[in-house]
């Protein structure tokens, strides 16, 4: 199959349930980009609310940077809850609002089903019933989150009828702002910003605090320069530079904001709106996992093809300035720690003065740039206005966001082997061919810019690769029973984001090499916590002191515990007399109160013994403070 033809975005609507030819479920096709000459950087076919018209939206793109308004991508078959996605709104300091953008939001929130009834039980009440089956069971945090759709579907699907009864129900709808508030802030300043939600009090705001491209683009390097010795010398990989990098947290940043926003459409049946500052980014990032999350269809090889052509290719992700394919002199200079050392043939030139031109010509650009550059420079993540088509590389445009979304992938792999079809090579395969070059699917940064190419008819699609090697990218361990791909009955599928690795197969690294200190961090805690539960199981004077007390005890308390078992070993090894006596005495104790019981254990060990003047006496002030004095000062201490 010709991999230029494999994503119709038609075909991918209609598995969603949306067409012209079926009923309507509150949103439609629209041709009004079909030329581009609404939106350059989205795709030709476009799905809004039914209820609003191409004349609304047209006066809706003025307040979206880039005229990205918020548009459909993923209908979630069951709920009808939705992800839309747009671009940063351009509120400005003055905090400028549009009823034309408020409208289109609210129908998007508000899209139903004809000829569903929308009566449901509360929401809080629903919560209630659905979580009182959890209560006693020893069900872990993530296997709970990942049975509860299955048990809030019981709710609203009919088996019977095939049907569901509860359509688009809101409960806190959510529009999603990927930046960190700091960020937004100063984007405001500059004429763009956030919503107010003065006018949009049918949803809530959640800033997920997603670095920026030149944050994510400085963490990989610092990746890059942790790893590079080990290539040519015996030392391993520098793991105190890798934990500095950062790049985990990241990674971490945006699973966890994925999966808030496929908790809020797959758990809380709301819908959600998606952006950054120009909403191909950190916006394609969130959209694409949180739809892996939700629909098993992206687990398959032929799905996930279908969600990066949807999310990042028509969307407008900027391939070819992110991933940095065009000419730039950095990429060419020479350096002069290189040429130290080196030998010049006669006839042959050691590069100096190469390199000193490149310095020169450098610094005319730098002082004297030309208009092109200038425009250049001003094309950054929160720019605004046209796009330059040509473009040289711009460095500090450069980034590894899709990288990241690939890793992110990896991680959910590694977690939930069974749930996929593509196997890790798929996605390290595909990563490596991002930057090859080698196929048509990643040279540019739009639908546009590839059509205008003619990329279909020059090149071959990436997807011709994987297609005809299907095998080699199968997981084994996949298991589509298990994704339970009856319609109404997926299951949800969300990362353990305290079990996040290095994908060293990506860096040519042994696991070890990079996950090691992971490993041996993940080792120690085990260890900890077997230790502390042991100590807590295990009969003798812990469990008087458990049992001492019939309230919860404060923090610290269980250390104070394992230090006290520590001290009462070491002193019955010497004295096991005086031991079994405080071990009597303790049993014998008033347990009115937890304190009180470690303090018969510390007379028990006769610490207090330790405690002599200069002269040698023992200091008995503290054994002639009335009771109700000592247990007022151990108060104090803990």
């Amino acid at each position: 199959m010709n991999g230029w033809e494999f994503y119709d975005p038609k075909a991918e609507f209609r598995r969603q349930g949306i067409s012209e030819k079926l009923p309507d479920k509150g949103w439609r096709i629209t041709h009004i980009n079909h030329d581009y000459s609404f939106c350059d950087s989205y795709p030709g076919v476009l799905v809004v609310p039914s209820k609003i018209s191409d004349n609304v939206l047209k006066y809706a793109r003025e307040f979206r940077s880039r005229n990205r308004i918020p548009v459909l991508s993923y209908l979630h078959p069951v709920n009808n809850c939705t992800i839309t996605r747009s671009s940063q709104p351009l509120a400005g300091i003055t905090r400028k609002t549009n009823v034309q953008d408020e409208r289109l939001v609210a129908a998007s929130f508000s899209a139903w089903m004809p000829g569903g009834s929308e009566e449901s039980t509360h929401p809080t009440s629903q919560q209630e019933s659905l979580d009182g089956g959890w209560q006693g069971s020893n069900l872990s945090e993530m296997e709970r989150f990942e049975d509860e759709p299955t048990s809030r579907y019981a709710a609203i699907y009919d088996e019977e009828t095939g049907e569901t009864r509860v359509y688009g129900r809101q409960q806190t709808n959510m529009i999603v702002d990927a930046r960190p508030t700091i960020n937004a802030m100063v984007n405001q300043v500059q004429g763009m910003g956030s919503e107010n939600m003065d006018k949009y009090k049918f949803a809530t705001k959640s800033f997920l605090s997603i670095e920026n491209i030149h944050v994510m683009r400085n963490s990989l390097n610092k990746v890059v320069e942790a790893l590079k010795d080990a290539d040519i010398s015996p030392l391993p990989a520098n793991r105190e530079l890798l934990h500095q990098s950062g790049w985990l947290r990241h990674i971490h940043d945006v699973l966890d904001g994925s999966a808030i926003i496929a908790r809020r459409i797959g758990i809380k049946h709301s819908h959600v709106l998606i952006h950054c500052s120009d909403g191909w980014d950190r916006t394609s990032q969130l959209s694409a996992l949180a739809q892996i999350m939700l629909d098993p269809y992206f687990r398959t090889m032929d799905g996930f093809i279908v969600l990066v052509e949807k999310d990042w290719l028509s969307f407008g992700h900027m391939f070819r300035l992110r991933s940095g394919h065009l000419n730039h002199e950095d990429w060419f200079s020479v350096q002069r720690d290189a040429l130290a050392g080196s030998k010049v043939q006669p006839g042959e030139t050691d590069g100096r003065n190469d390199a000193l031109q490149n310095v020169l010509s450098g610094a005319r650009r730098f002082f004297n740039p030309s208009k092109e550059e200038a425009d250049l420079a001003t094309v950054s993540e929160v720019a605004s206005g046209k796009v330059v088509d040509d473009e040289a590389t711009t460095p500090k445009m450069v980034s590894p966001v899709f990288h990241q979304f690939l890793d992110c992938v990896y991680q959910l792999l590694r977690q939930h082997p069974a749930r996929f079809e593509y196997n890790e090579r798929f996605l390290r395969r595909l990563l490596y061919h991002l930057y090859s070059c080698q196929y048509g699917t990643f040279l540019y940064n739009s639908e546009k810019q590839r059509k205008e190419a003619r990329v279909g008819e020059r090149t071959s699609s990436v997807w011709d690769y994987f297609l005809c090697r299907r095998q080699e990218f199968r997981n084994p361990d996949f298991d589509p029973a298990v994704n339970d791909r009856v319609i109404g009955k997926e299951r949800i599928l969300l990362p353990n984001l305290k079990d996040i690795r290095w994908w060293h197969q990506v860096f040519g690294r042994t696991d070890d090499e990079m996950n090691g200190a992971l490993d041996a961090a993940a080792a120690a805690e085990s260890g900890r916590h077997a230790a502390v539960s042991s100590l807590k199981e295990s009969p003798g004077p812990r469990s008087v002191l458990r049992s001492a007390s019939g309230t919860t005890p404060p923090p610290g308390l269980i250390n104070s515990h394992s230090v006290l078992t520590a001290g009462e070993t070491a002193h019955q090894t010497l004295t096991p007399e005086t031991r079994q006596a405080s071990l009597r005495h303790s049993a014998s104790a008033d347990s009115a109160s937890a304190f009180a019981a470690i303090r018969d254990g510390l007379q028990g060990l006769g610490i207090g013994k330790a405690m002599r003047d200069p002269a040698g006496r023992a200091d008995g002030s503290a054994s002639a403070m009335p009771p109700s004095h000592q247990e007022e000062d151990m108060r104090e201490m803990t």
